[in-house]
Order: C-alpha cells, then sequence, then structure tokens
C-alpha cells in the first residue's frame, strides 16, 4: 500500500527526504538511500505502509531493554529496508532485502490490527524492530498513536538516524529506545554502516532531552572496534548524556558481508564493562553470553541483586515500586 511520506520537501525539481540524517536528494522515479521512499511525480511516497515482514511476541529483553517493562513480552513488528549498510547485519534477510533483491514484500496488516494482536496476545508494549523503525515511520506512527490510547507501550530499537522533526513528532508516543551505538569513530560508521557518528550522537541526546528512555547497544567486533580507546569513548559519551542509560556490551558473531572477523572472546566485553563502570555508569550490561551474572542488575549504591536473568528470562525481580528493597534506591528506567 503506497502513502505520502511525511518530511519531505521540494528542492530544485527533486524532493528533499528529511525523514532521516542521510536527508537524501532524490530525483523523479528515484529512490532514496532506504530503498522504501520513492519520488513519484513530484510526491515523496513510503513503498512499505502497511507491509508486515515479520510479527511476533519476544520477551522485551531481547530487544535488549533490562529497565523498561522487565520480564513483560512484546509484540515485535518490522517491514523491509533500512537506511544503513551494516556488513555484520544479523537480520539482513529482512533490512537488505530490497537492495539485495528489489523485493518490497509484507503482509497487509493495518495499524487497528497490529495493537489488537498486542492486546490480544497480552503485551504491554510494541516493539518497532528487526529492521530500522525509521524507515517505516508512517506506518510506525499511526500504529504508536492508537497503542498509547489503549495503554500500550511503545518502543523502537533504532539506529538512531532518526531525524529531529520526525523523532520530535513521535516523541508523544515514543515510550523508549533502544539506541545502537555502533563504534566511536566517523570511519567505522562510513566503512561498516554507510553512514556517520555524530548525527548518532546528536540523536541519542535529542531523545534523552525528549523524556523518553534509552538503552544505548554495542555489538563489539573484533579488529573493528574493540580498542580500550573505543570502549572509553564510548562509555564516557554516555556518561555525560546520563550515567543511568544502560550499556548493553554484545557479541559480535561473523554474519552476511562481515565474515572474516571471528566472534568476540568474553574478555574483551569484560574489559569493556569494567572500563564503563569505571567511566561513571550505573548499568553495564555483558549480553549474548546466557549465564554469566553480568546480565544481571545490581543495586548502584548498595550493590544488592535487584533483578536475576538467564538469556532472555527474568527468573527473579526484587525491585519495589522500581526501588531497591534493601537501601531504597530508585532504579533508572520504566520498572
Amino acid at each position: 500500500m503506497l502513502k505520502e511520506a511525511m518530511f519531505y520537501r521540494p528542492e530544485n525539481g527533486r524532493l528533499r527526504c528529511r525523514l532521516c540524517r542521510h536527508e537524501c536528494l532524490i530525483s523523479p522515479s528515484k529512490r532514496g538511500t532506504c530503498q522504501v521512499r520513492e519520488n513519484r511525480e513530484g510526491k515523496l511516497y513510503s513503498l512499505n505502509y502497511r507491509k508486515a515482514i515479520s510479527m511476533a511476541v519476544d520477551p522485551i529483553e531481547k530487544k535488549p531493554f533490562f529497565h523498561f517493562h522487565p520480564g513483560s513480552t512484546s509484540l515485535s513488528i518490522a517491514t523491509v529496508g533500512c537506511n544503513f549498510k551494516c556488513k555484520h547485519c544479523q537480520n539482513y534477510s529482512i533490512s537488505q532485502m530490497v537492495r539485495d533483491h528489489g523485493e518490497i514484500p509484507g503482509d497487509d496488516v493495518a495499524p487497528e490490527d497490529v495493537v489488537s494482536t498486542a492486546i490480544k496476545r497480552g503485551c504491554d508494549s510494541i516493539s518497532y524492530t528487526y529492521s530500522e523503525p525509521t524507515i517505516f515511520y508512517e506506518y510506525a506512527y499511526d500504529i504508536a498513536k492508537l497503542a498509547k490510547k489503549e495503554g500500550i507501550a511503545n518502543n523502537f530499537v533504532t539506529n538512531g538516524y532518526i531525524g529531529e522533526d520526525a523523532l520530535r513528532e513521535i516523541s508523544p508516543y515514543l515510550d523508549a529506545a533502544n539506541i545502537d551505538l555502533k563504534g566511536f569513530t566517523d570511519k567505522f560508521y562510513r566503512e561498516i554502516c554507510g553512514a556517520r557518528l555524530q548525527p548518532v550522537l546528536d540523536s541519542i541526546k535529542l531523545h534523552h532531552e525528549l523524556g523518553i528512555w534509552i538503552e544505548i547497544a554495542t555489538l563489539v567486533i573484533p579488529g573493528h572496534n574493540d580498542t580500550k580507546e573505543d570502549y572509553d569513548r564510548i562509555a564516557k559519551f554516555i556518561a555525560s548524556v546520563d550515567p543511568e542509560i544502560p550499556w548493553h556490551i554484545t557479541r559480535f558473531h561473523p554474519d552476511y558481508k562481515l565474515t572474516d572477523a571471528p566472534s568476540t572472546p568474553a574478555t574483551s566485553l569484560r574489559m569493556a564493562r569494567d572500563i564503563g563502570i569505571e567511566a561513571g555508569l550505573k548499568y553495564v550490561y555483558e549480553g549474548n553470553i546466557p549465564g554469566e551474572e553480568k546480565e544481571d542488575t545490581f543495586c548502584p549504591e548498595c550493590k544488592e541483586l535487584l533483578i536475576k536473568r538467564f538469556g532472555f528470562s527474568v527468573m527473579k525481580n526484587k525491585t519495589i515500586d522500581g526501588k531497591c528493597p534493601k537501601c531504597g534506591t530508585k532504579i533508572a528506567g520504566r520498572l
């Protein structure tokens, strides 16, 4: 289903898309970097509106969110397409489908049906995930408004490249965002992701300013973003925004077009976690290594174990009204 896109303007016979920070200038009959927004006779259209390629119930911890409705389930939804070209994408069959195969498939699912499914399945939230939610913004926006009316929370799992106007527009309906901070050099972003670093940093700050709960995730890729300096710069940046923002440091497995790098050793994740804590971050987690206590939540003041996890499951949650039962410290997030 075609839908006229939001956030664009005519410019010298072409259309300037301002949905994301690429700000593509799109010629007639051409598409933007995301491959799902097209200039047709002077109007910009979203080509993936109501084209759900995936819809499933997931534990919220899978996103990963550890401080947002812990132990709850979320209805995850996606369309094809992405405004990044990450060589290591683990969901490339969805995110890169248009770029690799020229197809825009998906089931026609109305926003109302997405919300009713979330209600029927007992989900606390809807997660716009698997691919980049920014590129199916109009669809997500329409769903989010309806979900909010029903008391269902909304969250983005995102690369953080959303444009400022678009983020401000959806912010009344967007409760949380897990933002990938994929590295901390422009070289990494350009060569591995097809993007730039600074817009992501600006976006993280804006999410926080708008009161959207955020958690940061960094996939550690050996030989690309795994130096002590990388960890130190990321940790200090997050701490400068808010030391209570959780940082998820996750293990890489070779995939898609980046198969020459090995899986991340646990020692590298531990080093990153130690650096994060030293930088003043109160909640730092290691991901994709189930069973270690590094995925548990401890009180930052008295060090009491509050939330015990195994993989994507919450085994125990001792918080009371979002506070530590031992010392009364307020634990950051939407608990």
